[in-house]
């Protein structure tokens, strides 16, 4: 079982940029591909970004492209995600999330989530 903490969330300009950070526990973190969603109050889970168990394959949605970097640290069994040009669209709770799959973009695939961190950004 993987058990994650994310960090790094606040309020922010828009313009600006913030790191969140997903800190998980268990020996098996490199097993797992770690996703990263975001939502909004009476919405669904909105895919940001995926990182594969080694690191070396990423995916991002569309509106985060270029704007957005995940990656992640196997020994300090952490995960990242680097917010820049942020907009107010980008305002939600993020969460990280474990999949057992090497990539996926559909929530219904990530098995364990960690318990959300807000990101808030003004106009």
């Amino acid at each position: 079982q993987v058990q994650m903490v994310e960090s790094g969330g606040g309020l922010v300009q828009a313009g600006g940029s913030l790191r969140l950070s997903c800190a998980a526990s268990g020996r098996t973190f490199s097993s797992y591909g770690m996703g990263w969603f975001r939502q909004d109050p009476g919405k669904e889970h909105e895919f940001v970004a995926v990182v594969s168990m080694s690191g070396s394959s990423t995916v991002y949605a569309e509106s985060v492209k270029g704007r957005f970097t995940i990656s992640r640290d196997n020994v300090k069994n952490t995960v990242y995600l680097q917010m820049n040009s942020l907009k107010p669209e980008d305002t939600a709770v993020y969460y990280c999330a474990a999949t057992e799959r090497l990539i996926a973009t559909m929530p219904h695939d990530y098995v364990y989530w960690g318990q959300g961190t807000q990101v808030t950004v003004s106009s």
